[in-house]
């Protein structure tokens, strides 16, 4: 996979950590306390001050719904996003992700390919290019943080890709 997938690098769990210092910010927190960490795609060309960085909390329910439907950043931006699934149904039958595209991709038949792609988190890995940043599938209780440059000023699209959802679960991604 592209290296975007791939991994915390170094760089990006040394930010992790120091961005949050004094937080209880893991990046998937199940009720066991489990963690796992994905998406980054941050670059050690310079180090990160408070301006360049910015919080994102969003969470999602059991009735199919974000809370928010427009999230704004600068462009190159270090966008730290977690998604909260404050529902209480398992992944099985009601997971929610949180997913970015690249401007210009068709959402139905991205969530068409994301349908058959039930092992890879409904993430269609044979889509991967249309993807900038995204979370881990979901369920009641659990959390997910990720780390990534906001791309170029434009407005994005955003998604949850578990089956039939991207018709309610969606908004805007606007870069200033």
């Amino acid at each position: 996979m592209k290296m975007r997938k791939s991994l915390l690098s170094a760089m990006g769990i040394a930010v992790l950590a120091m961005a949050s210092c004094g937080e209880n910010n893991n990046s998937k927190q199940t009720p066991e306390g489990s963690m796992a960490t994905k998406n980054s795609n941050i670059t050690p060309d310079k180090p990160e001050t408070a301006s360049d960085t910015i919080r994102i909390e969003i969470h999602a329910n059991d009735r199919m719904e974000y809370d928010k439907n427009i999230l704004r950043v600068k462009a190159g931006q270090t966008v730290i996003l977690t998604l909260k699934h404050v529902g209480k149904m398992p992944e099985t039958a009601m997971g929610h992700n949180w997913v970015l595209l690249q401007k210009g991709v068709d959402k139905p038949s991205f969530a068409e390919a994301a349908v058959n792609a039930k092992d890879n988190n409904y993430i269609p890995i044979d889509h991967d290019y249309q993807i900038i940043a995204n979370t881990e599938m979901l369920g009641g209780g659990e959390s997910s943080t990720i780390i990534f440059k906001a791309p170029e000023k434009n407005i994005y699209d955003f998604i949850c890709s578990f089956p039939g959802h991207y018709v309610k679960m969606k908004g805007k991604f606007v870069v200033e």
